[in-house]
């Protein structure tokens, strides 16, 4: 294979042996493919870790059937093994709403189903305690985080432990982890002790014992008795997430109790510029030479702007576990990113996408930070918008025509979702910025058809999901007709929408189906609810009650008319 490139990560021993390591210092352990692309958080964390000076192996979508050879090849790592199931719950990438087993993997060379296990975190980590007892296992990603106390789990139908009691790993990163997963490596190499280790925020992790503070939950074993105590767990757990300053949260699970550290601070701008100046190659590994990885062809021509998002939709994990608070890069940290574009193989000038979980979120957040500070409102938009919030779209509009400037792009488009409440509302846009931006995201920046997630027409089921009134969708088409008529173009919209979500009958569904406001409009998007780990809408599903205000909420839950609720928005003429 020749030399082996020493500003990659080595996945096999002759790889290892062709930097000439004697040792490495940390294994990553993965159920996606290897790619090193600032989208995939196996690379971000590796690449971060390298910049520190630590040596830095992947196995990524090691065999768990056999004789565990991908567990053992590079031995025992000096100071830690680090889990994930990869950019997707292991279960939600597995399985449809309907519980069908999904035919292919997106984050698997060609697409090939059957590469990791269900529930990939747990499996990888008991193997490798089998095999290095005495090694220890961080375990972080989407599956680790989201699964950090008591949830719902939907394919098992049944509440489930923490994934530190089921997995039996030393230690959880929850959320964004370069800076936990820095200190944490550090503190395992000087050695310092438990004590001082248990003290590193956004870790979590299982003690012996009976929490003596903090904010204390009720047991894994009481929700288990009780759907009403696990929504109110829930109802304190998200109003910790959505703080800025969160207690410790405790939950007392058999013989001891989880402890989960408050997280650091929100990241700073110039933080958030170091956490992407890495030397990225944004390529698949070289193992993959002459395969393809579908996630990795959607994303491999993108750039992220932020992190975070403040909209606090009931079904959406985004706030749980990049946080509520945006965290934006610098103008000249995205410029240099997309100004390195050119010099990819294949680039075509065309960039996919310039965003975020909500790509016009960027460089937006409170105009006075000391009421944020104390604000305990799981979504700075719902059910109306907060007064503090700046919702001035200037700086991104003037950031996506720099980035159009740049040598060698043609066209920059959002491809991630937007939220038409930052610059709408029933009257109209909300500041001079709005129109110009809303102008510019459908005329230049909007490849094919625009796409937009109203999720529903009735308010009854939007109040469920934490959704704006469908009206402020109805000025959103208005407006839309408007810009595309001025301009001669035929641009379509598509809404998507999500059926069978906890509040939605039959006949609501009948109602968006025939609502008249969407006479005219491409309509193939929809989406069976699942209930996935620490959302609203999941503790909703599974309990019954909505735990903002514990008041009972309707749950279709027979799969028939599940299926039934989907179908009907197909019928409509």
């Amino acid at each position: 294979m020749g030399a082996f490139p020493a500003y990659m990560f080595p996945t096999s021993v002759k790889e290892v042996e062709a930097l000439g390591w004697d040792y490495i210092d940390i294994i990553m352990v993965s159920g996606d493919a290897f790619v090193d692309h600032p989208s995939f958080g196996t690379a971000v964390i590796a690449r971060w870790l390298q910049k520190w000076g630590y040596r830095v192996a992947v196995v990524p979508q090691p065999g768990w059937k056999d004789d565990l050879r991908d567990f053992r090849k590079l031995g025992a790592p000096r100071l830690y093994f680090g889990v994930n199931a990869g950019a997707m719950d292991s279960m939600v990438n597995h399985y449809t709403a309907a519980k069908r087993l999904r035919h292919d993997d997106a984050y698997t060379p060609d697409g090939r189903a059957g590469a990791r296990p269900d529930y990939a975190v747990t499996v990888y980590t008991k193997i490798l305690k089998q095999i290095y007892p005495d090694v220890p296992v961080v375990i972080g990603g989407i599956e680790a985080s989201l699964r950090r106390l008591t949830h719902y789990d939907y394919w098992k139908d049944c509440l489930m432990p923490s994934i530190l009691v089921s997995s039996g790993a030393d230690w959880l990163c929850y959320g964004m982890g370069e800076r936990p997963m820095l200190e944490l490596t550090k503190a395992i190499e000087s050695g310092r002790s438990v004590h001082q280790m248990h003290k590193i925020p956004q870790l979590a992790f299982y003690r012996s014992g009976k929490p003596r503070s903090g904010l204390v939950l009720h047991s894994f074993e009481e929700c288990l008795e009780s759907k009403k105590a696990f929504a109110e767990n829930f109802h304190e757990i998200e109003i910790q997430a959505n703080m800025m300053h969160p207690e410790t949260i405790m939950e007392p699970c058999g013989d001891g109790y989880v402890q989960i550290n408050p997280p650091y601070p929100p990241a700073t701008t110039p933080e958030m510029d170091s956490f992407w100046d890495l030397p990225f190659t944004k390529l698949p590994h070289p193992r993959y030479k002459g395969k393809r990885i579908p996630a990795y062809d959607m994303i491999r021509f993108s750039v992220n702007t932020h992190r975070g998002c403040f909209g606090g939709c009931s079904f959406c994990t985004i706030a749980a576990h990049q946080g509520k608070f945006v965290q934006s890069r610098s103008e000249s940290s995205v410029l240099k990113e997309v100004a390195a574009l050119p010099s990819l193989p294949g680039f075509a000038g065309n960039i996919s996408d310039v965003g975020a979980p909500t790509a016009n979120m960027y460089g937006m957040g409170g105009k006075d930070l000391s009421i944020c500070a104390i604000c305990r409102r799981p979504s700075c938009l719902f059910p109306q918008p907060c007064r503090n919030l700046d919702r001035n779209h200037t700086r991104l509009l003037k950031l996506y025509r720099q980035i159009d400037s740049v040598k060698g792009i043609r066209h920059s488009y959002i491809g991630s979702g937007v939220r038409y409440d930052l610059f709408l509302d029933e009257n109209g846009y909300v500041d001079a910025s709005g129109a110009p931006y809303f102008k510019a995201l459908v005329l230049d920046h909007t490849s094919g058809r625009l796409k937009v997630a109203p999720e529903h027409t009735e308010d009854s089921v939007l109040h469920y999901m934490g959704k704006p009134s469908f009206r402020l969708f109805k000025r959103l088409r208005s407006e839309f007709d408007a810009v595309t008529s001025a301009a001669g173009r035929k641009t379509g919209i598509v809404p998507y929408f999500i059926s069978s979500h906890p509040g939605c009958t039959l006949k609501d569904m009948q109602r968006l189906a025939s609502n008249p406001a969407l006479k005219g409009i491409w309509m193939d998007q929809v989406q069976d609810f699942t209930p996935t780990p620490m959302t609203t809408s999941s503790v909703m599903y599974y309990s019954g009650l909505d735990p903002r205000d514990m008041t009972p909420v309707f749950v279709e839950r027979d799969p028939e008319k599940k299926r039934r609720q989907k179908a009907f928005f197909f019928k409509k003429s």
